[in-house]
């Protein structure tokens, strides 16, 4: 059933019915949901968004910033929390993932939520969250949101896909030449007391082939860095790319693994990427070549790798993510958590590092900031650029020398008849701006209209409420 419409009351208007700057929304607490909208103050990204918009953009907000609460897990970037917290915002923010019984209890009251890689947005979580418009995904993937069940509910979802790919790079090479030169091993064994000065199975980098597989912006940053190095670099993707340098792409998996002597990961998780290293592949490598993952924990057979190694085949292996992981620091990375474990930590030469491929101060800076600027976006303006499971819609801003105007934003389903009936709902205002896009079976429209008195919001609203397509509601004014 539609939402009933939420009790907006009149304000005084001077007699010239201009406009308060505030907005109503389509939520089940209807308490605080309109109010006067405090100036706007917050930092421009230097990311791929355009930024926020300029300070003489007329200000629009969903509520009073001190009614949108905003709950930040996991120890986001405080430069993020700055920038939300100077909306005027409530922002808690927590050093660690939640277990789901207590995410579930958090969750049931905000308004924007800002994860990192270890919480688990499920549909059974987000179905608690009553009051939900937006997530922030503080890092790279999004496979730890329900995507799907967020759009159909008019959720939408931000993420920052390049903003760590610089250090993430960087760590792939730190990691060649440790494993090429043993050091992991010298060094466990000089905290032992050990002297072990050895030469033989250590190498220069210089001259040996790297394969990359996936070359999207981290694989590509890899690729310049080590034909800076000397190393020769291959890769395999599954669209064609043109190489950056020398780099050359080859035309299978089976072709980079036998030509390459260093081997790095940097796909997503998808069903066609699972156990994509397994018995079979790691066959394929050149013997005594090195394995590196940086991209998801489920792209590697970890018991196939650990057998390859006992073997000999696979010299070294550097992993920074897993199949199962923590959820919070501490000693949990244990036999209970995956049941090989043991055997994995026993190996010589392999280097194991905690899910940090994106962990500089540089790259999480740069992550709150673009991550922060495109939820306060999005929760004042309606904007949906960067978004990963929206179309992408944005509209010029409105302007302090435009009082009487109002921007409706309607999330629908993607079934014919919708814009028609939405512009019978609009055509008494004369609609200045509109746009609108859709993805799968979700669509986004954005409309600005103009000469609108405070009394006629509310029936505007409720009109659009009451159409059987509505997925969410807003109206900024």
């Amino acid at each position: 059933m539609p939402t009933a419409a939420l009790n907006i009351p009149e304000r005084p208007t001077n007699g010239d019915n201009s406009l308060s700057r505030t907005v109503s929304n389509s939520r089940t607490d209807p308490v605080n949901s309109l109010s006067t909208s405090p100036q706007l103050s917050f930092h421009s990204p230097q990311a791929s968004y355009a930024g926020p918009p300029k300070v003489s953009a007329k200000q629009l907000r969903p509520f009073q910033s001190q009614d949108v609460k905003i709950l930040l897990l996991e120890n986001v970037n405080l430069v993020g929390q700055e920038i939300l917290k100077k909306q005027g915002y409530q922002v808690e923010a927590l050093k660690s993932s939640l277990p789901e019984d207590q995410l579930i209890e958090k969750i049931q009251d905000v308004n924007v939520i800002g994860i990192r890689s270890k919480t688990q947005l499920s549909a059974n979580v987000l179905r608690h969250a009553k009051n939900l418009i937006v997530i922030g995904c503080f890092c790279i993937g999004t496979n730890q949101v329900d995507l799907q069940y967020a759009a159909e509910n008019g959720i939408a979802v931000f993420n920052s896909p390049f903003s760590n790919s610089r250090s993430v790079a960087e760590l792939m090479i730190a990691e060649i030449i440790t494993l090429a030169r043993q050091m992991a091993d010298r060094s466990m064994e000089m905290h032992h007391g050990v002297w072990n000065k050895v030469s033989n199975g250590c190498w220069e980098v210089r001259g040996k082939t790297l394969g990359i597989v996936g070359y999207g912006h981290v694989g590509a940053q890899l690729s310049v860095l080590a034909e800076a190095m000397g190393m020769r670099v291959i890769y395999y993707d599954v669209i064609n790319l043109m190489g950056l340098g020398t780099a050359q792409q080859v035309p299978n998996l089976q072709a980079l693994l036998s030509g390459a002597d260093f081997v790095t990961l940097h796909v997503p998780e998808i069903e066609e990427t699972k156990n994509m290293m397994g018995e079979k592949e790691l066959s394929q490598m050149r013997n005594g070549a090195y394995l590196l993952n940086a991209s998801r924990g489920s792209v590697v057979d970890i018991p196939a790798l650990i057998a390859a190694m006992k073997s000999g085949k696979i010299a070294g292996a550097a992993l920074d993510v897993y199949p199962n992981e923590p959820g919070k620091n501490g000693e949990h990375f244990n036999s209970q958590l995956n049941a090989w474990g043991e055997d994995l930590r026993s190996l010589k030469n392999l280097i194991l590092t905690p899910h940090i491929g994106g962990s500089t101060e540089e790259a999480q800076s740069a992550i709150g900031v673009e991550v922060a600027d495109a939820l306060v976006n999005y929760v004042n303006f309606g904007t949906t650029t960067g978004a990963v499971n929206m179309p992408e819609v944005t509209l010029r801003s409105l302007t302090l020398d435009e009082p009487n105007h109002v921007r409706v934003i309607y999330i629908h389903k993607n079934v014919p008849g919708v814009l028609r009936r939405v512009n019978e709902i609009l055509g008494d205002h004369n609609v200045d701006k509109q746009m609108t896009d859709s993805r799968g079976e979700v669509a986004y429209l954005m409309a600005d209209i103009s000469n609108v008195n405070v009394s006629e919001i509310k029936d505007l609203y409720q009109s659009l409420e009451d159409l059987g397509s509505r997925i969410r509601t807003r109206v900024l004014y």
